[in-house]
């Protein structure tokens, strides 16, 4: 329950952000974010796990000197990894932001964000050592005073440096992105301070005296390190593709906008007439440097910079909504893992295949309407949630090509949690490289082609969601024994969200007729296209019979569901 709440906290915190923050400056935010969470991926995601693990071992075993002993170098692990991240993220800022994000102007948002990095690995070794006492309250807590401070602290500081004195608009915009990513900062402080306090409380309560004599500082960490390393490297896969493609989609679009400037014109049949657009931004920026060049020689306005960054803020701003329907899918996904394991471990293969296809089928439940809503209401949609503080006439598009790609990383998320409960670890990290590999070769070739530009960044994450789904369930279908049932499974949600998407898609455009013009018309129409979409998807889904009591036993509340939804 608590991954849901933090999960809809950081969606309540981004959605308004796109609103609030000018397109650039949101660039300047996602590319700071991705360099926080690399690094955030390398220091955190193994370690806990095994910090926890052989916390838990310990517990068992009755040594609470080795336990002791193992905590202490975990602990100076986390911070040796925190203290090499945020010197990276601060010494070396105008490095990663120049040379890594190919953005010199999101030093501000990296620096904002390094003391983070520092304070979430402190964080994680006192998580790894309450979860390997069973204890997921510290956890939880503490990822809520996060998430709260985020949403409060980081939406306020940028609204109040938006609305500063400050005269020059380029850094204005530039320290919003870091005023909204220092409220990260100040949620991982406070977060740091609960659980340290936590702990020293609990110690105190729990002195308990052992004669056991514990392993040596090399043996600890040398069997932390082969415990965590390939869980790090399991993890940090899509991390590191994120990263190289935040890098290379601003570099392509600075090569095209350089060949504006160079007198590139004339691009016939665009897509979606993106190159006359990306001209005109051009020309405005070019505008404003003119203009500002003739009272202040030394500008740190730049025309095929900003324009790069206006652009990559646009697509940052609808992969903030693209990121919803993977958010929902957290919380199923750690059901399967021990579900399916059970089933294993008893030696039930029917039941195993069972448990895969209820999770299959509820995965298709949400991630299918959500892609294909997307898809159809793309423009209505961004209109809605960003205020009109964004060009929708890019941006609508960009998230109807990113609602379909929704559909497949949903797709990919619980394919990989299968493979991973039935004991299949590597061929999932396999299958992301190689969608990986084709995201950046797609990605170099089209945001580089004046025809496309920005358009190829989707079409990118597609093509790698796309591949990577295949791919897993392929490696499903051959090496799971009993495996799901791929056909049964997915038809009768598509169907349902097809319809859904139709009648979502008339009715909006039925009631845009009417409702136009005015922000509140807009949302009453898009309000009205999705509610009258979420009515037909229900009704299909219980006449359709898609789901039964198992498949809602698997989610939260599943039972109280069923019992509205008279499914026996």
């Amino acid at each position: 329950m608590t991954t849901i709440i933090v999960k809809v906290i950081g969606a309540i915190y981004k959605i308004p952000l796109t609103a609030l923050l000018p397109d650039e400056a949101y660039g300047d935010f996602n590319a700071a974010y991705n360099i926080y969470t690399f690094f955030l991926t390398i220091s955190t995601a193994g370690l806990p796990v095994a910090l926890s693990k052989t916390v838990s071992e310990c517990n068992t075993l009755g040594r609470q000197n080795q336990k002791s002993k193992v905590f202490q170098v975990a602990f100076f692990a986390f911070l040796f990894m925190g203290l090499f991240s945020f010197v990276c993220m601060s010494v070396f800022s105008p490095i990663v932001a120049k040379y890594v994000l190919q953005n010199e102007k999101a030093v501000f948002a990296v620096l904002a964000l390094s003391p983070s990095v520092l304070c979430t690995c402190i964080c994680s070794a006192f998580r790894g050592y309450a979860q390997g006492h069973m204890n997921m309250v510290p956890t939880g807590i503490s990822q809520v005073i996060e998430a709260l401070s985020k949403m409060f602290l980081g939406l306020a500081l940028a609204f109040l440096i938006l609305n500063s004195a400050i005269p020059d608009q380029d850094l204005k915009s530039r320290l919003s992105a870091s005023g909204a990513l220092l409220g990260v900062s100040i949620g991982s402080i406070l977060s740091v301070a609960f659980l340290a306090f936590n702990h020293i409380r609990t110690n105190r309560r729990e002195r308990i005296t052992s004669s056991d004599t514990p392993d040596t500082s090399k043996q600890i960490l040398s069997r932390l390190l082969k415990l965590a390393i390939p869980i790090t490297l399991s993890s940090c896969t899509l991390t590191i593709v994120n990263l190289i493609d935040t890098g290379l989609v601003q570099s392509q679009l600075q090569t095209v906008f350089t060949a504006i400037q160079d007198g590139l014109t004339g691009i016939s049949n665009s897509v979606l007439d993106i190159f006359p657009k990306a001209v005109a931004i051009f020309q405005e920026n070019l505008a404003a440097f003119q203009a500002e060049v003739l009272t202040n020689p030394d500008t740190q306005l730049n025309p095929v910079l900003d324009s790069a960054r206006e652009l990559y803020g646009v697509y940052s701003k609808t992969m903030s909504i693209y990121n919803l329907p993977f958010n929902l899918m957290v919380p199923l996904t750690a059901c399967i893992v021990p579900g399916v394991s059970a089933c294993i471990a008893r030696r039930d293969r029917r039941g195993a295949q069972r448990t895969t296809e209820s999770a299959m089928r509820i995965s298709a439940l949400i991630a299918l309407p959500c892609g294909f809503g997307l898809f159809a209401l793309g423009t209505p949609i961004i209109q809605l949630l960003t205020v009109g503080n964004v060009d929708e006439t890019i941006a609508g598009p960009l998230l109807s090509i990113l609602g379909i790609a929704a559909l497949f990383v949903c797709i990919q998320v619980v394919a990989s949690a299968i493979l991973q409960a039935n004991g299949i670890v590597n061929l999932p990290i396999i299958t992301m490289v190689i969608g990986g590999v084709a995201k950046v070769i797609v990605s170099y070739t089209l945001v580089g082609n004046p025809k496309f530009m920005i358009f190829g960044a989707p079409i990118g994450t597609l093509t790698c969601f796309v591949i990577v789904s295949v791919l897993n369930l392929i490696v499903i279908k051959r090496m799971v024994p009993n495996p799901p049932r791929l056909i049964p499974v997915f038809v009768k949600p598509l169907i349902a969200s097809v319809v859904m998407a139709a009648a979502a898609w008339g009715c909006q455009g039925l009631l845009a007729r009417y409702f136009s013009g005015s922000f509140i018309k807009n949302a009453i129409a898009t309000g009205g296209g999705i509610l009258a979409g979420a009515v037909v998807y229900v009704i299909l889904i219980v006449v359709l019979k898609v789901l039964s009591k198992e498949d809602l036993e698997m989610m939260p509340k599943g039972d109280k569901i069923a019992k509205l939804l008279r499914i026996r």
